[in-house]
């Protein structure tokens, strides 16, 4: 069993000399404990792919298509983004604690995750993942939903994300721009589900990171029409709602649980 741990550990020291000693001189890491080399990795790394997927999104949908995908009055100003990147920021160093205290938790056996894909095999491994997309799915939607309708956990914590409550006011930088207890309560279902069925380390640490990228796409405003994708379509109504739209890949729990608001249908109400 410690020699099966020790390949996690062995893992997370690799992805710290990929990034720590990419980037940092030696003497800077090297003599941290292993548990504050992972926070450190996870920070930097959080913090790099949150702001190169933000900048090149906006680049992007702003400026190369410039009233492609959104008009000119519905742009954000560069003061509102520089909030949301401001906020984001304060928030990082807490982000970062529960990908480090995950990690912690595989590398001591607390967890069902398992360290390679030959020892279960594809079909076993599709399968558990499938199950933990769907804890993680159902755990995020009422972690959110509950974050609006218990009133002193809107008010403290989920306000934070929901002033930016219009289109002209929402970017890819509002992804991140949360009350630190906010967002660490919206991704510990990712945490959960390692309690609950086998899962792939890196394809857990790896879903924990992408979701920079995904929370970036579902603040851009841009509708993309990919059924059942909880697409930014369905997140802008969320925002200007408050009352729709909770999921966060998907769909499904909205529509199973009543609170799904389609976005075309918004825009038939509004002709």
């Amino acid at each position: 069993m410690e020699d099966y741990l020790q390949l996690f550990v062995e893992e997370t020291s690799w992805y710290n000399d990929i990034v720590l000693g990419s980037l940092l001189p030696e003497k800077w890491w090297v003599p941290l404990p292993h548990f504050y080399r992972g926070w450190l990795r996870n920070y930097i790394g959080g913090t790099s792919l949150y702001l190169l997927s933000g900048v090149l999104w906006c680049f992007y949908i702003y400026y190369l298509k410039r009233n492609v995908y959104v008009p000119k009055d519905a742009i954000p100003s560069r003061k509102a983004m520089l909030l949301q990147i401001g906020v984001a920021m304060k928030a990082m160093p807490w982000y970062s604690a529960l990908p480090t205290i995950s990690e912690y938790m595989i590398e001591h056996g607390w967890t069902k995750c398992f360290s390679r894909i030959s020892d279960i095999g594809w079909v076993a491994y599709l399968s558990y993942l499938i199950v933990y997309l769907v804890i993680v799915e159902f755990g995020i939607y009422w972690m959110h939903r509950e974050l609006h309708d218990i009133k002193p956990l809107y008010k403290y914590l989920h306000a934070t994300h929901h002033i930016y409550n219009k289109q002209n006011t929402l970017s890819p930088f509002a992804g991140l721009a949360f009350h630190p207890l906010d967002g660490i309560l919206q991704a510990v279902p990712h945490v959960i589900a390692l309690f609950l069925v086998p899962t792939h380390f890196t394809t857990h640490i790896a879903l924990l990171f992408i979701e920079a990228i995904w929370t970036a796409n579902i603040h851009d405003c841009i509708h993309g029409k990919l059924w059942p994708v909880m697409g930014a379509g369905y997140h802008t109504i969320h925002h200007t709602t408050y009352r729709h739209n909770y999921g966060h890949y998907t769909v499904w729990m909205d529509w199973m649980f009543g609170t799904l608001s389609d976005p075309l249908n918004d825009e038939a109400k509004k002709i």
